[in-house]
């Protein structure tokens, strides 16, 4: 299952939005203004999962899951190099960094608030501009290697899955920070997201009707 050029200038739209949100919500956790790297979008099977997020995440990471519900469902996921979660962790309460280099319990919890007001900050443009309800779960914290992640995510499934994965990098002040956000759909799911965006797109380049008087 590929995307076409529509869906992804169509997406890509989306997700500028959905990001501009999500800067705007961290901004105003760190007190520091957010720059954002235009977000780029992909889908994958989830098998090849791995190798693609390997490729620019190594080793331990963290990662707050939100699992959502609604006529689309699935595993919503931010995920950050450990360094970076916890450079993030710093940022949003320095009184407490006291430059650690792990995560500790209080750390954890701040982490996994900060996950739940990111995801929900993009994917609520979602659910308002393609008039999708959304309902999402208590967030979660991990901490392992992606492939233990990946695994957790797969195993028991029997129907085929799919992750769109959107990469973004962030900046605050002299930090510079990479994450993903990863939704894993299934099959369904990410043919009735598809085309919901599809209908989405196709009203937002119809011409305005404008009518003349005499």
């Amino acid at each position: 299952m590929k995307l076409t050029e529509a869906q992804q200038d169509a997406l890509s739209e989306l997700l500028n939005m959905g990001f501009a949100r999500t800067a705007a919500a961290l901004s105003e956790l760190t007190g520091h203004r957010v720059l954002l790297e235009v977000p780029q979008v992909s889908l994958h099977p989830i098998e090849e999962l791995s190798a693609k997020l390997g490729t620019f995440i190594k080793g331990e990471i963290a990662t707050v899951q939100q699992i959502f519900t609604g006529r689309v469902s699935g595993n919503a996921l931010l995920l950050l190099n450990y360094d970076g979660a916890v450079q993030l962790t710093e940022l949003v309460t320095p009184e407490q960094a006291l430059h650690r280099d792990r995560l500790d319990a209080s750390a954890a919890e701040v982490l996994t608030e900060i996950g739940n007001i990111l995801l929900n900050a993009c994917l609520s443009v979602f659910g308002n501009l393609l008039q999708m309800q959304i309902s999402f779960s208590v967030p979660r914290l991990h901490l392992e290697a992606l492939d233990g992640l990946l695994h957790s995510l797969s195993i028991g499934k029997a129907e085929m899955r799919y992750a769109m994965v959107v990469y973004t990098g962030f900046r605050m002040k002299e930090n510079s920070i990479q994450g993903y956000l990863v939704m894993v759909l299934s099959v369904v799911s990410l043919e009735k997201l598809l085309e919901e965006i599809d209908t989405w797109a196709k009203a937002e380049i119809e011409p305005h009707n404008v009518s003349f008087s005499s």
